[in-house]
């Protein structure tokens, strides 16, 4: 496989991979005046463990998921995936790119960062974890019965 130049993103099919490391510039990165040092230092949380092989397992078989969902619905309209909060109640719409990249960040970090909600989604162009899996389950059910020519 030939190396990729530094900073390019990778496509596998329709799917672009973007590297955990490529986070934006911190726009205080240097500045003593930065108001985040009130915060303190961004150390672990001891109460927080790492995450498991098998909580790993699941995340990379939930990357791939992703990307087969992804690959099948953006092109049919779909935005991306909506998930109702346990803990707000409310329903958080995300990207395509934008769960990819929490998922990797919870497999990378242990933990997501906090993220901008969706401006203004429009509930009709996202769908549900379930209704990706059952969109993908039709799919390779209809496939297998129209062999191809």
């Amino acid at each position: 496989m030939a190396p990729r130049a530094p900073n390019r993103v990778a496509r596998v099919g329709n799917v672009r991979c973007v590297p955990p490391d490529q986070m934006p510039p911190d726009p205080f990165a240097g500045d003593p005046e930065d108001p985040s040092t009130a915060l303190g230092e961004n150390d672990p949380d001891p109460a927080d463990p790492p995450l498991g092989t098998e909580e790993q397992t699941e995340l990379l078989a939930d990357l791939a998921d992703l990307a087969v969902y992804q690959a099948l619905l953006e092109p049919r309209g779909v935005r991306g995936i909506v998930v109702d909060c346990v803990d707000c109640g409310e329903a958080h719409y995300h990207d395509w790119d934008l769960l990819r990249a929490s998922l990797e960040q919870l497999l990378h970090n242990g933990k997501m960062r906090p993220h901008e909600p969706a401006y203004d989604p429009s509930p009709n162009q996202y769908v549900t974890w379930e209704y990706c899996r059952g969109f993908v389950d039709g799919v390779s059910q209809s496939e297998s019965h129209y062999p191809k020519a």
